[in-house]
């Protein structure tokens, strides 16, 4: 008894032990959290996870904003996440995706682009499966690509009709990165026909659908094959899931895509802004492709009878009841019957401006370029370049070919009826008038490799199978494909300028485009020949019009052996050069250099069907038709003059000229200064220091402009002449070295070059005209008369203080009245008295009166 008693003791001091404990642990924790409160803390990771700082409203509010399909509500959605089959993408899958979505592309418009592409491959597939199973098509037979935007959930769907997805597709093809679907169907066909046939297909790569998540945090595809149930496949990027489409069958077949766009994504829910998207890069794919679209409609809508009878006035019921009235008593009177044809009574309508929603096709351009080119008319031509061209006017020209061999390629070209604004200031920069198509989706324009800078005004597009393309699809790899490319289209755009008639070629073409074809002679060394035939000068055959170096060729003398030529600033001064003086005497033609391009190209030029071009203006001009009796002429004047010519080159021009001789080449003028074979023209030297990046002290120019030049003389000239008799008298006489600098300096002018020092040349003038007229050489300027001095500053305001008293003075005596003068003529009066009393030693006080 003992012993149970002690054992119930020990139990309870055991309890309340353990009791008091734990009341004592639980005041510690309250006490601890108090104080943590009182001193600002917190335990540090409170609220550091994601899941922790969430309440229930912000979750119903995620879920509600997720994405919504046709047919599903919220809680259907979340059902399906959550019994969906995950799968999670490889470590190494993931960077690469990562890798995709970051750097791949470089622009974020490129995803429906890739969406589209994608749409028509799936198209071509079930159109090639339906040529030899013609229920492949089923109940869907319509082809299309159709775009959606919702602005409300922030969704984009892109739907085609194609062949659509099974399970297993989505899982292999969607899951697996670089496993393109396209490449996988053109393995299994099996007849090289039917692969060939099918090479248009666009995707290769498999990446291009995960340019989606460029803008884009998830992305639902919803799909349906023929052998398969529709699936829907879901992704963040990180990993997918994959279910049975709970609303069945709703697709028939095909495949949507719906992308949630991110925030800085939501400008593409525009419709304006995917209209220009298809257009830019999928206006030529093979399928229509529709945008839902809204478009603000004027209809007509029957007014409700209620509505007719409130507008009628109060006073229509009287109106009525005196018609009825007066109706009666005509009838009584029985005068004349009018039987009246009842109308039908058109419904009374008013105008009321609705919002209609529908497709709208978007690719209703048509890549004519795929047609054989006898199947396209000249309309279908202009129209095609209106809407790539963005212009009103038609083309000058167009070719359209096909180039097979070692790449194979379509294209069309036209050349614009107008230079573009600007073409020389922005010349060598890039423009976008070429296109680049891949099987008809638009991959780039910003690359120089296609046409060389000086057929830059040509437009058009190429579009080839075979070009290497960057895994984006943005850029074409550095190829010799390009070259190959380049080459044939340079060539095939000379063609069709050549074919140009001979009207429009020199009415239309070349006032525009002369320039760049000059220029291609300088740049384009391969098709400098061909280039050469497309030159136009003017000539001294005629007065206004061009003509072609073919032309020339044909209208040269006999034994002509040189095609002539001289460049000047204008037709002008070119026609009165004195280089050109015996060659237009003795019937030869000239060919006028008058724009600045024109000395470059022709120096360019080794020949024209084997004939050498002669500038007229340099040394070793020589005339076909010149016998041995001439030649004996000429030997004569050399030797008669050579006393002037050596004196010239020797004492009077020695630091000036290279040397003096008797020219061939002049008819009129005294004199003329000649450039060497390889030194500047006059026309260059001008042009050479315009030239807006000039340096000054450049030794190359230097070197050219420096150079001495020959001074050939005309032996017939009386100046010339009367020279050679005072230096045979006189060498040493001032008057024949005033006049062989003169005459120096004159034939420089004269041969288009600049004076080095035009005050002492105009110094000069003035000497020889003090002698003309007989004004002695050192008769001085009569000297400037001298100003008178002014007086000092403080005179100046002395004088100008009494003016001005003298002024008032005067005003005051304007303003006094007749009472006033009276009394001051009076009182002078008396003062004249008494000074005259006083005699004349008060002159002193008659001369202060």
């Amino acid at each position: 008894m003992k012993t149970k008693l002690v054992l119930s003791i020990l139990f309870g001091a055991l309890l309340f032990t353990a009791a008091w404990a734990e009341e004592d642990q639980t005041e510690d924790v309250v006490t601890e959290s108090v104080d943590a409160t009182e001193s600002g803390t917190a335990e540090e990771d409170l609220g550091s996870s994601r899941e922790g700082s969430r309440t229930d409203d912000e979750v119903v509010q995620r879920e509600e904003e997720a994405i919504q399909l046709d047919g599903l509500s919220v809680a259907e959605m979340k059902q399906l996440r959550e019994q969906a089959e995950k799968h999670e993408f490889q470590a190494e899958v993931n960077r690469m995706m990562k890798l995709i979505i970051n750097s791949l592309y470089r622009n974020k418009e490129i995803f429906l682009r890739e969406l589209i592409s994608n749409s028509s491959d799936a198209l071509d597939k079930i159109r090639f499966l339906s040529l030899t199973d013609k229920s492949a098509l089923g109940d869907t037979a319509d082809l299309t690509v159709k775009i959606k935007a919702d602005k409300e959930n922030h969704v984009l769907h892109v739907t085609d009709t194609g062949i659509g997805m099974t399970k297993a597709d989505l899982v292999n093809n969607l899951g697996t990165i670089a496993k393109s679907g396209t490449s996988e169907f053109l393995s299994k066909l099996q007849d090289a026909d039917s692969e060939r046939s099918m090479s248009e297909l666009i995707g290769q790569f498999g990446v291009g659908f995960y340019s989606t998540f460029l803008v884009s945090d998830t992305v639902i595809v919803t799909s349906k094959h023929n052998d398969d149930k529709q699936y829907i496949w879901r992704s963040d990027a990180n990993e997918f899931s994959v279910i049975e489409d709970p609303r069945g069958d709703t697709l028939g077949r095909g495949t949507t895509v719906s992308l949630q766009l991110k925030e800085e994504a939501h400008d593409f829910l525009e419709g304006d802004t995917l209209k220009d998207l298809v257009k830019k890069y999928s206006q030529f794919i093979n399928f229509p492709i529709y945008l839902w679209t809204s478009k603000t409609e004027t209809v007509e809508e029957p007014i409700e009878d209620e509505d007719e009878d409130e507008d009628k006035p109060k006073e229509a019921s009287d109106d009525e009841e005196e018609a009825e009235k007066k109706d009666k008593e005509e009838e009584e009177e029985g005068d004349v019957e009018v039987e009246e044809e009842k109308e039908d009574k058109k419904p009374k309508t008013k105008s009321v401006e609705k919002t209609v929603w529908d497709w709208e096709l978007i690719n209703d351009t048509k890549p004519i370029w795929t047609r054989n080119p006898k199947d396209v008319t000249d309309d279908d031509y202009n129209e095609f370049y209106k809407s790539i061209s963005k212009e009103s006017d038609e083309p000058l020209a167009k070719t359209h070919f096909t180039a097979e061999g070692e790449v194979t390629f379509k294209s069309i070209l036209f050349v614009p009826k107008t230079a573009p604004g600007g073409m020389f200031q922005e010349y060598g920069k890039k423009v976008d008038y070429i296109k680049m198509y891949v099987r008809r989706v638009f991959i780039t324009a910003d690359f120089e490799e296609m046409m060389p800078k000086y057929l830059a005004f040509v437009k058009g597009l190429v579009d080839s199978d075979d070009l290497p393309l960057n895994v984006s699809r943005e850029t074409l790899q550095q190829n010799k494909l390009l070259k190959v490319i380049k080459k044939k289209l340079v060539r095939k755009t000379l063609d069709m300028i050549k074919k140009l008639s001979a009207e429009e070629f020199n009415e239309k073409f070349w006032p525009q485009f002369g320039t760049n074809m000059k220029l291609g002679v300088i740049e384009d060394h391969a098709n400098r020949g061909r280039l050469a035939k497309l030159l136009r000068f003017q000539s001294s055959h005629h007065a206004s019009n061009v003509t072609s170096l073919a032309e020339y060729v044909e209208r040269m003398t006999e034994k002509q052996e040189h095609i002539y030529f001289v460049a000047g600033a204008g037709r002008a001064e070119v026609e009165k050069s004195p280089f050109v003086e015996r060659l237009l005497k003795k019937g030869y033609e000239v060919l006028y250099l008058v724009e600045p391009v024109d000395e470059y190209a022709i120096q360019s030029l080794p020949d024209f069907d084997g004939k050498k071009f002669q500038n007229v203006a340099k040394e070793g001009l020589k005339f076909a038709d010149e016998g041995e009796k001439a030649k004996g002429r000429q030997e004569a004047l050399e030797k008669k003059f050579e006393p002037l010519t050596a004196w010239l080159k020797d004492k009077a021009l020695k630091d000036k000229i290279e040397k003096a001789v008797v020219s061939n080449r002049l008819t009129d003028s005294p004199c003329a200064l000649v450039a060497s074979s390889y030194g500047w023209s006059g026309n260059m030297e001008r042009i050479m220091k315009a030239q807006a990046y000039a340096q000054t002290g450049d030794a190359t120019s230097n070197y050219y402009a420096n150079q001495k030049k020959t001074l050939e003389l005309n032996p017939r000239h009386p100046l010339v002449k009367k020279l050679l008799d005072k230096v045979e008298a006189d060498k040493e006489d001032q008057t024949a070295s005033d006049l062989a600098e003169v005459m120096f300096e004159t034939a420089v002018l004269r041969s288009g070059y600049s004076l080095q020092d035009s005050a002492e040349f105009a110094g000069r003038i003035e000497r020889m005209l003090r002698l003309s007229m007989n004004v002695p050489l050192d008769e001085a300027i009569e000297p400037e008369e001298d100003e008178p001095e002014e007086t000092d500053e403080e005179g100046d305001g002395e004088e100008v203080e009494a003016d001005a008293d003298d002024d008032d003075d005067e005003q005051t005596a304007e303003e006094e009245t007749p009472e006033e003068e009276e009394a001051v003529e009076e009182e002078v009066e008396s003062q004249e008295e008494q000074v005259t009393a006083g005699g004349d030693d008060d002159q002193s006080a008659r001369d202060e009166l």
